[in-house]
């Protein structure tokens, strides 16, 4: 497995619209309105990554906590599904229940979302504020698999700012993990 790490999108960017699959319900979700939700932090996840496996425990855990608090999740699989058929949506339906994900695990076919936010791994966090500018992109914390207890302490961190009105912290750290799977 080759390690990759996330393309950090330039803050202040405002978030790529995109309409797509959610797996779970079978319906097509958006990106939310400006000013709908205080938060809302994409995930560019899949569902056969050992750094994903990693977090997917706290990840259930933050976004249950924060969308008590305002903020909006959503879960994107962009994978080639063709040579990762683990990565099918059937899969990704069930790797939701299996995980009991709160949040849309939406399928990305033509991986044009995935290009549009610079996703290059998975897991890849982007956080946006009300007005839907990045606020913070990048790992979730420092931990990786077989090393240490997942914290979230980055993503944290930088969704208590923005539900704060504060901005997130200046040093921001890469994602790590397995490259998206493009065609």
């Amino acid at each position: 497995m080759a390690i990759s790490y996330s393309n950090m999108m330039e803050l202040g960017t405002r978030a790529p619209e995109f309409t797509l699959l959610d797996t779970t319900s079978g319906l097509d979700v958006s990106l939310p309105r400006a000013n709908s939700v205080e938060a809302v932090v994409i995930m560019f996840i899949c569902n056969h990554c050992p750094y994903v496996h990693h977090v997917n425990e706290k990840i259930v855990q933050i976004a249950k906590t924060y969308a008590k608090k305002g903020a909006e999740f959503i879960a994107i699989s962009s994978n080639d599904i063709k040579n990762y058929p683990q990565d099918s949506p059937e899969r990704m339906k069930a790797t939701a229940l299996e995980n009991g994900y709160p949040f849309p695990y939406l399928y990305d076919e033509t991986q044009e979302t995935a290009r549009a936010y610079g996703a290059e791994c998975t897991p890849d966090f982007f956080v946006f504020d009300r007005n839907l500018k990045c606020v913070y992109r990048g790992r979730m914390d420092e931990t990786r698999p077989n090393k240490g207890v997942p914290t979230g302490k980055d993503l944290i961190d930088a969704i208590d700012a923005v539900l704060n009105g504060q901005k997130p912290f200046v040093e921001q750290f890469p994602s790590m993990g397995c490259g998206i799977k493009w065609k």
